[in-house]
């Protein structure tokens, strides 16, 4: 851990976030979680069945 993280943990802990602050962090990961989660029952977004590409453009 270098010293630019460490004093943005003592600016943290000075200041801490609002509760509707962490809510909406919250909120993001879960929505987050729940797409992976989704995408994961689903199946879909894998890229199989597809070909490989053989050249840049």
């Amino acid at each position: 851990m270098n010293a630019r993280w460490l004093l943005r943990a003592s600016r943290w802990a000075r200041n801490p976030p609002s509760a509707s602050r962490v809510w909406l962090v919250l909120g993001v990961v879960v929505a987050c979680l729940a797409l992976a989660g989704i995408e994961k029952l689903a199946g879909g977004a894998s890229g199989e069945g597809q070909k490989p590409r053989t050249h840049l453009l």
